[in-house]
């Protein structure tokens, strides 16, 4: 398969659609199992199969540092918190038919160590970070302030 300069760029790329929120909480089965209050993030990360921890690391470093909140701000600028959610369905393809296709997203036993890694790697540049479930049905609910929300691709 001849892959051009545009596919190989999509290769390999830990994704992430962050949302600047006031408040966001995720619940499994009925109970509160990550929640953050005030300005903040809300970032729902998506791994592929050839994510690395260096993708992680980077993915962490943009999410502390991306100036996305009031007054052009970033979380490492006035310690606001973000609340990191796994999310495969990010590699879904719908392009073909009606039912989307998950062949680009990692498998659990890839995906889950790298998700854990962006929030070891945003605690460890002194983020406060809560957290989804990994695997798990969640409902999660948020307040969208702007609304402003991005689409990062690392």
């Amino acid at each position: 398969m001849l892959c051009t300069r545009s596919a190989l760029g999509k290769l390999g790329r830990m994704r992430a659609v962050v949302q600047r929120v006031d408040g966001a909480r995720v619940e499994v089965a009925g109970e509160t199992v990550g929640e953050v209050t005030g300005e903040g993030l809300c970032v729902l990360v998506g791994v592929t199969h050839d994510d690395t921890p260096e993708k992680a690391a980077q993915l962490a470093r943009k999410l502390w540092s991306v100036r996305m909140l009031d007054g052009e701000k970033s979380c490492s600028d006035v310690n606001a918190p973000l609340l990191v959610i796994s999310q495969f369905t990010l590699y879904g393809d719908a392009r073909k038919g009606r039912r989307p296709t998950w062949n680009a997203a990692a498998p659990g036993e890839v995906a889950e160590p790298l998700v854990d890694e962006v929030v070891a790697r945003l605690r460890e540049l002194g983020a406060t970070v809560a957290t989804g479930r990994f695997g798990a049905e969640m409902r999660v609910s948020l307040t969208n302030h702007g609304p402003f929300t991005l689409v990062v691709d690392v």
